[in-house]
């Protein structure tokens, strides 16, 4: 979309153009549902694996309520709908938004979307591969002897969806910092003098969001600082670009 174009767009055609993305974007999440229906219950039996194979020998999980083996393979779904239609997501916001920035915006703003993604990816990646076997094999260890550990289906997805959300989002710190940096906010030399804050930040984030035990808090709390750091070596990266691009400029 040209700039003169642009101008002459006026607020009933962006609201328009934002109904038409919106569209597009749950129409790709129902594609990926309806692809992804027929095989709800095996997604299920896929995500509670790590607490089956650490369940003691001879039980099982339960579901407590009537509904509940249909509606949390069917909740399940939906989200992982939402998780694979992401990029696509992403796309339509970036073409509602894009006419709209400068060059040196569009340059950073493309490449940030695509981060995201990966970053969000990795940390549900890194909850189920290396979080979960841990914590569940922790919480079966515990159990006081006498008990019968027999998770409620729903109980147990309300649990992984909410570490799934957890460090998901842990992991877009990087993407976090760049923004703040690139908008003025912060520098990365500010960022480097508040590591002790951060730190504390960091282990009181990951016991809010988090079983209250020292095991997850650490676990998600340590990926935290590690990101961090990230994000301020490549904050400082694209600040020293902007720096030598402007200086092209200024000569």
């Amino acid at each position: 979309m040209s700039s003169s174009k642009q101008s002459n767009y006026t607020l009933f055609d962006h609201l328009l153009e934002l109904r038409t993305r919106l569209l597009h974007a749950v129409a790709g999440i129902l594609i990926v549902f309806c692809s992804l229906i027929y095989f709800a219950q095996d997604i299920y039996q896929f995500v509670a694996e790590p607490l089956l194979a650490t369940m003691p020998e001879g039980t099982q999980m339960i579901a407590t309520d009537v509904a509940s083996p249909f509606f949390a393979p069917f909740k399940l779904t939906i989200v992982l709908s939402t998780f694979i239609a992401m990029p696509y997501i992403l796309y339509q916001i970036w073409s509602f938004v894009a006419p709209g920035l400068y060059r040196n915006e569009k340059r950073l703003v493309a490449p940030l979307m695509f981060g995201s993604t990966l970053l969000f990816y990795s940390g549900i990646a890194f909850a189920y591969f290396v979080v979960f076997p841990v914590v569940f094999t922790f919480f079966n260890s515990v159990a006081p002897e006498g008990v019968t550990i027999a998770t409620d289906i729903s109980s147990y997805l309300d649990f992984v969806l909410k570490l799934f959300f957890a460090f998901g989002a842990a992991f877009e710190i990087p993407i976090a910092i760049i923004l703040m940096c690139w908008s003025g906010v912060t520098t990365p030399e500010s960022l480097r003098t508040k590591r002790p804050y951060v730190a504390v930040g960091a282990f009181v984030i990951g016991m809010l969001l988090t079983p209250p035990d020292i095991i997850s808090q650490t676990m998600l709390a340590v990926p935290m600082l590690l990101l961090f750091e990230v994000g301020i070596l490549i904050a400082s990266f694209y600040q020293k670009k902007e720096e030598d691009i402007e200086t092209k400029d200024a000569s």
